[in-house]
């Protein structure tokens, strides 16, 4: 990888970390008398553990691995949204409706705003982006330093006499 793309990768998980989320393109509207066309974004953040518990479950059932995403041709990738526009749609509302409230609420009307209204390239660089965010990494350290405080655990002094 270049120095670039892997400058951008550090600034996308340092940014996932602060929890200050990923902005991502949504729309793209062309308007008259403007040579650039208006584009809607919004920001991605990582969802509360119940927000990924669902996201998790929803990717599970679509037996998918990023990997084999990232090797799909275009073909692929046209037929893997047709097959899963509803759980795609779903995982990705739950990532931008983080909040309590918008999650009880807002979840299948965004579904139904990216199904209807987001381009398909931005629904799988949102889907793409959000995999590679989401994982057990950050966990790791923290599984690692709960093993080592477990006071159940026995210590190497007691393990002789078993006290």
């Amino acid at each position: 990888m270049d120095a670039a793309t892997i400058r951008r990768i550090e600034k996308e998980g340092a940014e996932a970390l602060l929890d200050m989320g990923v902005s991502v393109p949504l729309k793209e509207i062309r308007l008259p008398f403007r040579r650039k066309p208006v584009l809607f974004r919004m920001t991605m953040k990582r969802p509360c553990m119940d927000g990924q518990l669902h996201i998790a479950r929803i990717y599970l059932s679509m037996n998918v691995t990023a990997e084999q995403m990232k090797a799909f041709s275009k073909e692929e990738q046209m037929e893997f949204l047709v097959k899963n526009i509803k759980p795609v749609s779903r995982m990705l509302a739950y990532t931008l409706c983080r909040s309590f409230l918008m999650r009880r609420m807002g979840i299948s009307l965004g579904a139904w705003f990216i199904r209807n209204f987001v381009e398909h390239r931005y629904a799988l660089y949102l889907f793409r982006t959000f995999v590679r965010l989401m994982g057990t990494d950050p966990f790791i350290s923290i599984i690692r330093s709960a093993e080592r405080a477990n006071p159940m655990k026995a210590r190497l002094s007691h393990t002789a006499k078993g006290s």
